[in-house]
């Protein structure tokens, strides 16, 4: 889908944004000073941050081959964040170029480079959704217009629930997605813990509370409880390289010791 208009977005360059440094992580350009700044100061409290930004896209890659190649064909992805190549859609529609795509974020950048994500095979359908991680139903009702919610979606929350605290209902926000899809359907969750570096995740969060983002790292048994109901996929809940790393290529530096965080995939029965 080409000849997509720039649209004009405002966008906040007074606080840093998680899906911009994000994007600094992984050496992008769509960032500002101060989405640099806060990424030096979370790469001074522990060196492995941009390695677990690799880390965290190679287990989205690795988890959308696996759906893929085990005949999953429709895929709502929530969170999206500023679009590297290759993305979900590329992965998904490599394995099988009829697959649906939807693409869910609320950010302005993103909205600005939702072009980008929207070139799909021609075979397949690749769509953006400007929409809050946080209503749940704005998001669903966008996606009943692209994808057949009476056949299996894969639910993509990637590196998102981290940024969504138990108070403002991370929990019922899944249950509530998930209650729309059928049987055979997935969720994919990759998350961030404190459970191995306890007092760098204590600064990390500190800091970025006080530039107004809020980051609520979760425990292995925290993050399971996301899986309530469904069965878990082999290997289970896992660091996230050690998900299928059979489905991709290592990430340089992911040896040195373990990369804080979790990933998973499970089905509904």
């Amino acid at each position: 889908m080409t000849g997509h208009q720039q649209p004009f977005v405002r966008i906040d360059t007074s606080r840093p944004h998680p899906a911009r440094m994000y994007d600094w992580y992984l050496g992008g350009k769509d960032n500002y000073p101060v989405d640099e700044a806060m990424g030096r100061q979370m790469f001074a409290l522990d060196p492995r941050v941009p390695v677990m930004a690799r880390v965290n896209r190679a287990f989205m890659h690795r988890a959308t081959r696996w759906l893929a190649r085990n005949g999953v064909r429709q895929f709502l992805d929530i969170g999206t964040g500023i679009p590297t190549e290759p993305n979900l859609h590329q992965i998904a529609q490599e394995t099988a170029p009829d697959a649906r795509v939807v693409y869910c974020d609320n950010d302005p950048i993103v909205l600005a480079h939702a072009a980008a994500l929207l070139r799909g095979t021609d075979e397949g359908v690749t769509e953006y959704l400007q929409a809050d991680a946080r209503d749940p139903d704005a998001i669903l009702d966008g996606a009943r217009k692209i994808l057949d919610l009476t056949r299996p979606v894969a639910l993509s929350l990637i590196a998102l629930l981290h940024f969504v605290p138990d108070e403002d209902g991370a929990y019922e926000l899944v249950g509530r997605l998930l209650s729309e899809l059928p049987s055979g359907s997935y969720l994919v969750v990759s998350h961030a813990t404190a459970d191995f570096t306890p007092e760098e995740s204590k600064a990390a969060t500190e800091k970025l509370k006080a530039a107004g983002v809020t980051l609520a790292l979760r425990s292995r048994e925290e993050f399971t409880r996301f899986f309530d109901g469904l069965e878990l996929v082999e290997p289970g809940v896992e660091v996230p390289q050690n998900w299928h790393p059979e489905l991709g290529d290592p990430v340089p530096g992911q040896e040195d010791g373990v990369i804080p965080g979790y990933g998973a995939v499970a089905r509904k029965p």
